[in-house]
């Protein structure tokens, strides 16, 4: 919620994006370690397998506008709800080092630790029971797996569709791991790739 509410404040307050990516990285990072160390595993168990699926989901990622260039024009994906597959971020924070070194950080890093507690650790536990600690981590409902694939969706606006892709393979991956680390992993490395692919080829449009 820490972490939603910051990236809506960027957006209505004119925050310069070095300062605001400063203070998301930061408080994030803060709560990260202080709320959320006594549940946080950081030691995968299929680590190998971890980065290629990883990498395999980047691939999945940017493969439909590498085949078909104007694929996410259609209406599907650039709509008054889903919105554009355009980057909000101005011209001057493309070439400003310390935000892309914040916003890299931040990808890959912060974002897969936080989105991994929220929807792998929580969301899946929690609608399968309320008390969703006596859930134990990577149990299967196809109730739970679907629900959780389609919001993950969701939440990627104009990139729903790959979006969609991505979390049933981390919802696949958590039930055959039952390793928060894991997953963990497989989601930094497939940001981690995908920062270096939108700093190198200049495709800001993945960074909404």
């Amino acid at each position: 919620m820490a972490y939603v509410s910051l990236i809506e404040l960027e957006r209505l307050l004119p925050v310069e994006p070095r300062l605001g990516a400063l203070v998301r990285v930061g408080i994030c990072a803060a709560l990260l370690l202080v709320y959320s160390r006594p549940v946080l595993d950081l030691w995968p168990r299929r680590a190998v397998a971890s980065v290629f699926l990883g990498a395999l989901v980047f691939a999945v990622w940017i493969g439909p506008d590498l085949l078909w260039p104007s694929y996410r024009g259609h209406w599907l994906f650039f709509n008054a709800i889903l919105g554009a597959p355009r980057s909000t971020l101005p011209l001057a924070a493309h070439v400003d080092r310390v935000f892309l070194c914040l916003r890299v950080v931040s990808s890959v890093i912060v974002v897969p630790i936080v989105e991994e507690l929220f929807w792998r650790a929580w969301l899946m536990r929690r609608l399968i029971s309320a008390d969703f600690r006596e859930t134990p981590l990577g149990r299967f409902t196809s109730q739970s797996f679907w629900l959780t694939a389609v919001f993950f969706a969701l939440e990627h606006g104009s990139y729903w569709d790959v979006g969609l892709l991505a979390g049933i393979a981390y919802n696949l991956w958590i039930v055959r791991t039952k390793s928060l680390a894991d997953c963990i992993l497989a989601h930094a490395v497939t940001n981690g790739l995908l920062a270096v692919y939108v700093i190198a080829a200049g495709k800001w449009d993945y960074w909404l």
